[in-house]
């Protein structure tokens, strides 16, 4: 069993498993989806939506102080604003925000400035005029802000802002299963509003402090903070072709994806450790190793490939959903029997005065038929108008669910087109 690729071919394969299933017109089956009773999805924009060819390869999404919604396509090298100036649930454009960047997926705003993560570093974007209707103010002034991530491999990155005030990034992996040479790669990092490394290991005098906040983490591009503890959350997507004996053959089912509860200086077991602290037979640590790393909250199925993830507090969904999340299983590429492709809710329970995971149960569905996928969530926002958005890499979509109490979930979903 190969154990671990070069970082040049795998990133070679990381990007080309990423964007060869990614189409610009992928043909939309809204009907197709099932939600709880009293939810419903329709379609924010699409190919439909003015410069909706700009939606291929829709990844991470945040939205502003006023209500517009932005995203980011790493096909692309750009981002896009989605208003909607009429307030009816449908973006009516697509506009440039920035383009030419490299490989971006993470936004979050800080302020007025808009961060961006590229997969070697994070860029600012600020207006070049003030905003008014019709996209005025953009395209984007593009400022350097935090230089010298590692790029490639497992490239894409996500940022975040901390209840506490601080920028979390992911580093994924440069390869499948290997010791990494550079002490970054595998991880989530900290930095002030300032762009300083602020990780978990504060160092003294000459030595120049790390931003390494948690450790052993293969590729964890979505997190979020429970909005009643403040407990971090992301998600990590597990190795492949694994086996359970040494020498073995591949498991599928091995090893299972993570929700991890990130903590300051944890390692959380890749590349030797999956699951509850089962060791790799393939590629054994040192004696008892294992037990000393941080077990997840939950898993998922294996290589379902959990991506977003957000807290239900600010929609205006039913209360027993208000303390829970939801995260997007992107799907599966090398799997027999595909998994994921669809939205889960990881449901919070107080037990004796801690919120801890309780369990998964699905959220929505139907983005897979039989072996055939024709669509695929990336990312989980809540907006200003407290409904759910979804953005979908493969359809080039951007969906937007909404709770609507007592009323068919089967009605016919509002086109994204605007002229």
């Amino acid at each position: 069993m190969q154990q671990y690729l070069g970082l040049s071919s795998f990133a070679v394969l990381t990007f080309s498993a990423l964007f060869s299933m990614q189409t610009a017109h992928a043909q939309t089956d809204l009907s197709s989806l099932k939600l709880p009773a009293g939810f419903k999805a329709e379609i924010y924009a699409d190919y439909k939506t003015k410069r909706g060819e700009d939606l291929v390869g829709a990844r991470f999404m945040a939205f502003d102080a006023d209500g517009n919604l932005y995203l980011s396509s790493a096909a692309g090298n750009k981002v896009v604003m989605l208003p909607d100036y009429n307030k009816d649930g449908i973006a009516d454009e697509v506009v440039t925000v920035a383009d030419h960047l490299n490989a971006p997926q993470g936004l979050v705003f800080v302020g007025e400035t808009l961060l961006v993560a590229n997969q070697d570093g994070v860029v600012k974007l600020d207006k070049t005029a003030k905003l008014e209707k019709n996209a005025g103010g953009w395209p984007a002034k593009v400022t350097p802000f935090i230089n010298g991530l590692p790029a490639g491999g497992h490239a894409l990155k996500s940022i975040k802002l901390s209840p506490d005030g601080y920028l979390f990034i992911n580093v994924g992996s440069s390869c499948n299963v290997c010791i990494e040479t550079d002490p970054a790669r595998a991880t989530i990092m900290r930095y002030t509003l300032e762009g300083k490394p602020a990780g978990a290991l504060v160092t003294l005098g000459r030595h120049q402090q790390s931003a390494i906040w948690a450790r052993g983490l293969r590729n964890s591009q979505g997190f979020a903070w429970h909005p009643l503890t403040g407990a971090m959350y992301a998600t990590n997507d597990g190795a492949d072709m694994r086996s359970d004996t040494q020498g073995g053959t591949v498991n599928d089912e091995l090893p299972p994806e993570h929700l991890n509860k990130i903590e300051a200086g944890k390692h959380y077991g890749w590349p030797h450790c999956w699951g509850q602290q089962v060791e790799d037979p393939n590629f054994v640590a040192d004696a008892g190793f294992c037990k000393t790393t941080q077990a997840p909250e939950i898993t998922f199925t294996s290589h379902s490939t959990p991506i977003g993830i957000t807290f239900l507090d600010k929609t205006n969904f039913p209360a027993d959903y208000k303390q829970d999340a939801i995260v997007a299983l992107h799907g599966s590429w090398n799997r027999k029997q595909p998994s994921g492709y669809k939205l889960v809710r990881v449901k919070f329970k107080n037990e004796s005065g801690r919120i801890k995971v309780a369990a998964v149960e699905d959220f929505a569905t139907g983005w897979l038929h039989g072996d055939h996928a024709w669509g695929r969530p990336v990312d989980v926002v809540v907006g200003t108008d407290h409904a759910l958005y979804v953005s979908d890499d493969k359809a080039g979509v951007i969906y937007r669910i909404t709770y609507q109490p007592n009323t068919d979930k089967s009605s016919p979903a509002k086109s994204g087109s605007a002229q």
